[in-house]
């Protein structure tokens, strides 16, 4: 089993991560102190050759990427808590085909999304979900950065690298 992983992310910028922050703090403190609010760009899998994912990241023409949210909802048996992406999301993709170029010939189609519980060390009831579905969260998030991150298990996630778009 890996001592380590990696994966890119895209970082939510403090001007709009407040209420999500808050949200973490408040009902998945756990999480909150081993990674700042994020969509996942790439998971680990997708990053085995690395030397080439790193010279597409270097080659990317393009300012930034702004993903728009729906309302929060439940997820792995209600247990956790996300925002998703709504809409058909064509940057998000085409920025990971660009990322992935080379390497992966038909990535995969995540859903890209912001988790506020993650249910592998929080549960939601459904008095922290009407709790939760109260705050006022971004419609709307502009990211202008692509994190390469890296955490030993159980610690918490280092940033190894940043690609500003």
């Amino acid at each position: 089993m890996p001592q380590k992983r990696i994966q890119l992310s895209l970082f939510v910028d403090e001007s709009a991560s407040s209420s999500i922050e808050s949200i973490r703090a408040t009902f998945n403190p756990a999480q909150y102190v081993l990674i700042p609010a994020h969509v996942t760009l790439c998971r680990e899998d997708e990053l085995e050759q690395i030397d080439q994912v790193i010279q597409n990241l270097q080659r990317l023409n393009q300012d930034s990427i702004t993903i728009d949210f729906g309302p929060v909802i439940r997820f792995s048996e209600g247990k956790g808590v996300l925002i998703p992406a709504i809409g058909p999301n064509e940057s998000f993709q085409q920025l990971r085909a660009n990322i992935l170029q080379g390497i992966i010939e038909n990535p995969r189609l995540p859903e890209p999304h912001i988790t506020l519980m993650h249910p592998r060390n929080a549960t939601c009831t459904d008095e922290i979900f009407a709790q939760i579905a109260q705050y006022s969260l971004p419609r709307k998030i502009t990211f202008k950065k692509i994190s390469l991150i890296e955490q030993e298990i159980g610690m918490k996630w280092c940033i190894l690298d940043e690609f500003h778009l």
